[in-house]
């Protein structure tokens, strides 16, 4: 891995639910393979990866409306990283939302 990778953690109701038990999603380059991912997410946040799944995520078609008409596009396709952890690693990516459910508790 020549270049550093930018893993943007993907933040949704269901990554959430996802990072209670271990997996935890994040959004890599298009030409990011899962050995330069484990790689990435073992040096960055100093945990165990033990399986990584990468989908690829078709773009969405998007309608807009500008001058007076309506514009068909499409949005990017982006591919996502499903990474587990081993057993008893974490990574605080959801800490403020644990944060404010023990705060209410």
């Amino acid at each position: 891995m020549s270049k550093s990778m930018i893993l943007k953690p993907r933040l949704s109701e269901k990554t959430y639910a996802l990072s209670q038990t271990g997996v935890f999603v994040f959004v890599v380059p298009k030409d990011a393979n899962k050995h330069e991912v484990k790689l990435a997410v073992e040096k960055t946040y100093d945990v165990s990866v033990t399986n990584v799944r990468i989908v690829v995520q078709q773009g969405k078609t998007s309608r807009q409306y500008r001058n007076r008409r309506f514009v068909n596009g499409e949005r990017s396709d982006f591919k996502k990283a499903y990474v587990t952890l081993k057993e008893g690693d974490s990574i605080p990516i959801f800490a403020a939302v644990e944060e404010a459910e023990s705060e209410e508790k």
